[in-house]
């Protein structure tokens, strides 16, 4: 009688949760006719409570009771339903899609004081939750204190760690899961391959290449996508494609492998050409697709194929957004179309601080410090807000533009957005204060400086010197230079010139003599021009091009004329003891001069001239191309390691000062 008394206690008091909670189930669930066939059921309680996940659509998991708890939560800990291990994997796999991880920690407290807490489905859910959210150490916790882990457990945690920068601990946890007898699957394989990749470990990688053919995963187009991907950012092209062409079935993540390890290696031409063999086997380029293919020909400048891959993203109908739209805009600047970024940057769907840091960039790399200064102000009115970067590049525009005032107050300011300056930043103000020719409160500036000035820094004195020949200050940060970076010969090149400029020819034979003891080689001056899709390369005094003879002659020809309308050759560029006619003819065949002859014979009359050079380009040479673009009537636009020069009419867009 007793036992019965306390049963019918137990009873009335879960019942009168149960019933305390249908109000609030109602309030909350969609479902209210079936809380009404709750209510009107007459089957035992628990078996009430049991059903009630019936009325729980799956949106409404993550709602929440009147006291702020998840509602879920809130009925199992009132009696009113019953927890189960699916249920509590369903709600740790919501709070994963729907990013909450703040919810996802209560869940797993909760499904810690549960009697399913060692279930280990639930528990590889909690893994890939915090791994999708970056908490590798919570995820970590989770597997160690499994008592039983299957392969999806091993699986979860190494992709985690390959997907949160942890290569390395990928790579250990694989070895241990072989070590203990589990077989790798196909994802198994992928997550450790993008590691290997990660860690540019070609001999890492070609270790697990033998175990996905020992395994029989060779084939997969997964495994094999993931091989692909891995030897390609390890920088092995030639194996990458060989796993490519082994594959029986390619698909659009396959080809996107291969075309972003061609460009990420700078080959354009080599991307550009298996975008074309992407198009003609039937696949469908992607967004990524695209960005590669966009990067590729930016690294070499290449802006007719770069224009021919823009017309078939506008034909395929994808959207500008920004990821792809950033690299179309620096796909135009680099390739020396200032006016067509622009025209991209307009465009973009939604401008993101990268997309303004790209059209700053464009704009400083052109010589256009009007311009930077505008995009800069318009993005501290209506985009987002400026960061490092952002200010590197107007720093360097300033620098670029003589805008001496104008540097110096955007390097205060980045006070104010609470930036502190890196040594890149420092460096740009040197060079302003250089350019400017202020060398000494440039050298001032270098002794107060709170962080220790590298080799950038002396450099950026010493080219300021070369502009304005101090010798003497030249002089001393080339020695700054020579104790932090000995090995670089652009130094050594500098100090030679100003040496020889001042006159002081034995001086400068003796840096070049120290340049050969210590087996520092300058860089061979190369210069190319892309005429119809083929590149053409050219190096000083070239006699090797088909067309050579006729390059001479048209040179000869611009020479002839730009001489008469006061063209005189600058042969302290000439560092060769010879008499001064010897160094004119010198100066007359330098890499870019042959260039923009062969230019000019094979391209239409009127139509932009675009070469690249892999220096800074000669300070006569200049000077000859502001002429050159009068008597031709043509835009010469000419790429150096420092920046474009857009030569029009007689002067040139840098306003001489480089």
């Amino acid at each position: 009688m007793m036992a019965k008394a306390i049963h019918m206690k137990k009873y009335v008091t879960n019942l009168s949760i149960f019933y305390s909670i249908i109000p609030i189930a109602r309030q909350f669930f969609s479902t209210s006719s079936a809380v009404s066939a709750l209510e009107s059921e007459t089957g035992p309680v628990h078996k009430r409570f049991g059903s009630f996940i019936g009325v729980i659509q799956d949106k409404d998991l993550l709602k929440k009771a009147p006291n702020g708890e998840l509602l879920v939560l809130y009925l199992i800990d009132n009696g009113a339903m019953d927890p189960d291990a699916t249920l509590y994997n369903q709600l740790l796999k919501k709070c994963t899609e729907w990013k909450r991880l703040k919810e996802g920690k209560v869940v797993h407290e909760h499904f810690l004081r549960s009697r399913f807490r060692h279930y280990v489905v639930p528990n590889n859910t909690l893994i890939n939750m915090y791994a999708k959210y970056e908490s590798m150490d919570d995820a970590r916790k989770v597997f160690d204190e499994m008592p039983e882990r299957d392969m999806v457990s091993w699986t979860a945690l190494i992709t985690g760690y390959s997907q949160n920068e942890g290569a390395e601990e990928a790579l250990v946890l694989f070895c241990e899961m072989l070590r203990i007898g589990f077989m790798p699957n196909q994802f198994t394989f992928g997550s450790v391959l993008k590691a290997s990749g990660a860690l540019d470990s070609g001999r890492t990688g070609r270790q697990l290449h033998g175990s996905c053919v020992k395994f029989g995963y060779e084939e997969n187009v997964y495994v094999g996508t993931a091989l692909v991907d891995m030897y390609a950012r390890c920088g092995l092209m030639d194996e990458a494609k060989i796993v490519f062409d082994k594959l029986s079935c390619k698909n659009e993540v396959s080809w996107n492998a291969l075309i972003a390890g061609h460009a990420r290696k700078s080959e354009g031409e080599i991307a550009v050409k298996l975008f074309s063999e992407m198009k003609r086997g039937g696949f469908q380029p992607t967004h990524f697709t695209f960005s590669s293919v966009y990067a590729a020909c930016a690294s070499i400048g290449a802006l007719e194929p770069g224009k021919w891959v823009h017309v078939h993203m506008i034909k395929s109908g994808l959207e500008l957004i920004a990821f792809i739209g950033n690299t179309l805009l620096d796909m135009y600047a680099k390739s020396g179309s200032i006016d067509d970024a622009r025209k991209v940057f307009d465009r973009l769907v939604k401008k993101d601080v990268v997309s303004w840091n790209s059209m700053l960039t464009a704009y400083a790399q052109h010589g256009l410090g009007k311009e930077t200064v505008e995009c800069f102000e318009e993005m501290r009115r209506i985009g987002p807000e400026p960061n490092e970067v952002t200010f590197l590049c107007a720093l360097t525009a300033c620098s670029h533009a003589g805008l001496l005032d104008k540097g110096m107050h955007y390097f205060e300011l980045m006070k104010k957005f609470k930036i502190e300056p890196n040594i890149s930043h420092y460096v740009t103000i040197v060079d302003l204060l250089g350019r400017s020719g202020q060398l000494d409160r440039a050298d001032k500036f270098i002794n107060e400086m709170p962080i220790q000035p590298n080799a950038a820094v002396w450099k950026a004195l010493l080219g300021a010197c070369r502009m304005h020949k101090n010798l003497e200050l030249g002089v001393y940060a080339a020695e700054r230079v020579f104790e932090l970076d000995p090995y670089d010969s652009g130094p050594h090149i500098l100090l030679s010139n100003i040496y020889a400029s001042a006159g002081r020819r034995s001086d400068a034979a003796k840096v070049r003599k120290m340049m050969n003891e210590s087996g520092v080689k300058k860089e061979p001056a190369c210069s190319w021009v892309e005429i119809e899709n083929a590149v053409h390369m050219f190096v000083a005094n070239d006699d090797a091009h088909p067309q050579r003879e006729e390059i001479h002659n048209m040179w000869e020809k611009i020479t002839d004329k730009i001489k008469e309308i006061g063209y005189v050759p600058d042969t302290s560029h000439v560092l060769w003891f010879t008499d001064q006619q010897e160094r004119e003819e010198r100066l007359q065949y330098h890499s870019e001069r042959l260039a923009l002859a062969f230019a000019l014979l094979n391209s239409p009359p009127g139509s932009p001239i675009r070469i690249k050079k892999n220096i800074r380009v000669c300070g006569d040479c200049h000077t000859a191309f502001k002429f050159a673009s009068k008597v031709v009537n043509r835009e010469i636009i000419l790429r150096d390691t420092n920046r474009f020069h857009h030569f029009r009419n007689g002067s040139c867009s840098c306003g001489d000062y480089w």
